[in-house]
């Protein structure tokens, strides 16, 4: 089996390459390296099966060989990535989300669209379900992103139903670990990197938000047998463990065994609409697709911390 993987040196992209590997595959890996990190392919680039291919999927696609399986996992997604490349996360959920449904169809391929608990937007149902259609500012500053992902799902679905494509739709939802940028403006990179560099732990409001983490190694698993399933979804894929952001900023502290301070400020422009309540109903997963998420928040943030100690340059 030949698997491509789209987003092959993001976060969560490069982890999926790893235990694709470690089954036995044959790993393409695909990437234009915008927010993509070549560092997180090392392990990969040193396997005799994973081969890189540097490339913007939103242009042609180069000649990848045939492929049985198609993860897509390319698109920018935090909220850095909204207020500066708007036009390429949407130019990513469209164009490139139909360059990869051709290719499936060329090679009668199982396609896998990852997409995002943020096309529910700031929902008005708790906690989220599949069947939910949310609600979404499809002109604030996060549209870019939430609208992208909400065409990607309708485009994909337009392929399976009219092109007969074999798809399916996942919705992942906060996922962290090891191998995040430190400067990606999202909430687990930002209070590490604030409480290692000892500065103030920043509360954007006054920490009553909740969200749901589900460490990489859960999240892998649970992309891998929504693929591997062969149904259609969407699926939630996301730890239904929902802990407000500041006790998750208070847990950092205390992790980190740091002596910064946790502060409020409003919330900046950049991050209006961030949505209130956020935690995934992930019955259809433990059902049809025999997964659940195992790991705690606080063990899966100690290699996360140690990660990002090492990408920082801090001593250990």
């Amino acid at each position: 089996m030949t698997t491509l993987v789209a987003g092959a040196a993001g976060f969560i992209g490069s982890h999926l390459c790893d235990r694709l590997l470690a089954e036995g595959r044959d790993v393409v890996g695909i990437d234009n390296l915008v927010t993509g990190r070549r560092e997180n392919l090392a392990e990969a680039l040193a396997h005799p099966r994973f081969r890189f291919v540097e490339h913007d999927i939103t242009t042609t696609l180069p000649d990848v060989g045939v492929v049985d399986e198609i993860f897509h996992l390319a698109s920018p997604a935090s909220p850095s990535d909204f207020a500066t490349i708007p036009l390429e996360i949407l130019e990513v959920g469209s164009n490139g989300t139909k360059h990869l449904l051709q290719l499936a169809e060329q090679h009668d391929a199982r396609f896998l669209l990852a997409s995002t608990s943020e096309i529910y937007g700031d929902p008005m149902v708790h906690p989220q379900p599949e069947t939910y259609w949310g609600n979404v500012d499809s002109i604030g500053p996060r549209s870019c992103y939430d609208e992208a992902k909400r065409f990607a799902e309708a485009i994909t679905s337009a392929y399976r139903r009219h092109r007969g494509v074999n798809t399916v739709i996942i919705r992942i939802f906060n996922t962290y670990g090891p191998r995040m940028r430190p400067d990606d403006g999202r909430v687990l990179t930002n209070f590490i990197t604030q409480a290692l560099r000892g500065e103030p732990v920043t509360l954007f409001g006054d920490g009553s938000q909740t969200r749901s983490f589900c460490y990489v190694d859960d999240e892998v698993g649970g992309i891998i047998a929504a693929l591997r399933s062969g149904l259609p979804g969407p699926f939630n894929v996301g730890n239904p463990a929902e802990i407000t952001v500041r006790e998750v900023a208070e847990l950092v502290v205390e992790l980190v065994g740091s002596s910064s301070e946790i502060v409020t400020r409003p919330l900046p422009a950049e991050r209006e609409g961030d949505p209130v309540r956020r935690r995934p109903d992930i019955t259809r997963a433990r059902e049809l697709l025999h997964w659940t998420p195992t790991i705690p928040l606080r063990d899966g943030l100690v290699p996360m911390i140690a990660d990002t100690r090492r990408a920082l340059g801090l001593p250990g």
